[in-house]
């Protein structure tokens, strides 16, 4: 065994690095690099984060040459060309970063305009609880010694207080009841309404009917304990609504941390919405710059004409020289003229 797989083991957590050599301005390097580029464009489509992809032919220098652009500027001999050239490859730059920009900015709106939301959700049941809370508060306070609050459930159709006579019509009530997916009021608890809705649960490939009791606040909010499950017990299963409107405040403080979460990102979000692309007016100026340079170069370019014969003797002699006389056709001898 070689000292090298029992050092790995030992001390590498038996993992080995594995190097790939490549000289540079070679096959294997320009493979390397493009797999690498190929990568990052794939990570781009994946994210969708994929700008306006432009090609960058490199500039003059020792190591990569020139681009084409380039090259026909300097075959040319005009020196407008290479500038254009240089001037339209700052433009493709500042259009990718201006457009990375606004969608940078695009995507932190969203999420101000979702952590926003949220906040305003969050703080609207917030005040929902909270008046539940006061309101339970002020009928059933908690006694000083004991810490209990005093419970006088009413069910319908019953008139005992009696806990196992309340506890049996609750027992009752959930072998039996079947209200659809809807909420049936059974009862009251002060001025919260007691409620039950029968849902659907997949117990493996069955299903099987589940009743849910629940204490409906004064906006409507529906307060439960385990889950809306009643327990067997009369005395645990009478007490089941009060343990429901207890769970207000850890509701309220659960709904105050996740604000406090949501903000924290918030001024940050607002400063880049609020913010502006900096670079408009460099834009603007290279723009004016190459119009103008497109302009010049237009102007140094001779329109084509006709072919040059030494002489030019303008549209009036052209005209006479293309124009060719009629023919006169003598009319033919009737006999032969005998000569003396």
């Amino acid at each position: 065994m070689r000292k090298g797989n029992i050092i790995a083991k030992q001390y590498a957590g038996n993992k080995v690095d594995c190097y790939i050599y490549a000289v540079e301005k070679s096959l294997d390097s320009y493979k390397f690099n493009l797999l690498q580029n190929k990568q990052v464009f794939i990570n781009q489509l994946k994210s969708r984060n994929l700008a306006a992809r432009t090609i960058d032919e490199g500039a003059i220098d020792e190591n990569g040459g020139g681009s084409f652009s380039e090259y026909v500027a300097i075959l040319s001999g005009n020196d407008d060309l290479l500038e254009k050239a240089k001037l339209d490859k700052k433009l493709a730059v500042l259009e990718s970063e201006r457009q990375a920009f606004h969608r940078n900015k695009g995507n932190a709106k969203g999420k101000l305009n979702e952590r926003t939301s949220g906040i305003e959700k969050n703080n609207a049941f917030i005040g929902r609880f909270t008046r539940d809370w006061e309101y339970f508060n002020k009928v059933a306070p908690a006694d000083a010694k004991t810490g209990l609050r005093p419970n006088p459930l009413k069910l319908d159709g019953v008139d005992s207080n009696n806990i196992e006579v309340l506890g049996n019509r609750l027992a009752a009530i959930n072998r039996n009841a079947r209200t659809e997916d809807d909420y049936m009021k059974i009862g009251t608890l002060f001025d919260f309404r007691i409620l039950v809705r029968t849902e659907r649960t997949c117990e493996g490939d069955m299903q099987a009917l589940q009743n849910k009791f629940m204490v409906e606040g004064l906006d409507g909010i529906k307060y439960t304990y385990n889950n809306g499950y009643i327990a067997k017990d009369p005395k645990l299963a009478v007490t089941n609504f009060i343990n429901a409107l207890e769970r207000i405040p850890a509701m309220i403080e659960k709904r105050e941390k996740e604000n406090a979460e949501l903000s924290k990102d918030i001024p940050v979000l607002q400063e880049i919405v609020a913010a502006s692309w900096p670079k408009d007016a460099e834009i603007k100026r290279l723009n004016e710059e190459l119009a103008t340079l497109n302009r010049k170069i237009q102007l140094t370019i001779k329109p084509a004409g006709g072919h040059e014969n030494g002489t030019d003797d303008g549209p009036e002699q052209s005209q006479k020289a293309r124009h060719v006389p009629p023919m006169k056709i003598a009319a033919p001898s009737n006999g032969l003229k005998k000569i003396s």
